[in-house]
């Protein structure tokens, strides 16, 4: 499983015109599975999703967490992540759990974190040709990899 967070004033996914998700102040996260993520993966970067200490407390420094700060999440699927351009200029998706198997880890996720912050998570559309737009506060970016 590999993460992209970004912490974001405001993030939005749009399929066929249409806003599937969209959230303010929080974090947009692109997920990707593997096929041998299970659930014991999933919570524990749920839990690291949750708990990442990179909002600005009253002194300025990175030292708040999301739910701290009240924050709101985006999770979308994002199968790419988990591509191989080491050989050749065609990357090779063959890391990426095939469809089938990420789609059920991806709710997974979605349904842990939101239970984790208390409070519901926002989503593009699996499988989807989405579009994702966003302004990055900071910036801030930071990859978690199982």
């Amino acid at each position: 499983m590999r993460l992209v967070l970004q912490r974001v004033r405001h993030a939005r996914v749009t399929v066929e015109g249409r806003i599937t998700g969209q959230i303010g102040s929080g974090l947009l996260v692109l997920a990707g599975f593997a096929p041998d993520d299970d659930a014991a993966i999933l919570d524990r970067l749920a839990r690291k999703l949750v708990q990442l200490r990179i909002f600005a407390d009253e002194e300025g420094r990175m030292n708040r967490s999301v739910q701290d700060v009240d924050g709101q999440v985006l999770i979308v699927s994002q199968f790419t992540l988990l591509a191989d351009a080491r050989k050749g200029n065609r990357p090779s998706y063959a890391g990426a759990a095939p469809p089938p198997l990420a789609e059920p880890l991806y709710e997974q996720f979605v349904a842990r974190v939101a239970e984790l912050l208390g409070q519901p998570v926002a989503t593009g559309e699996f499988g989807a040709d989405m579009q994702v737009e966003l302004l990055n506060d900071g910036p801030v970016t930071i990859v978690l990899d199982s």
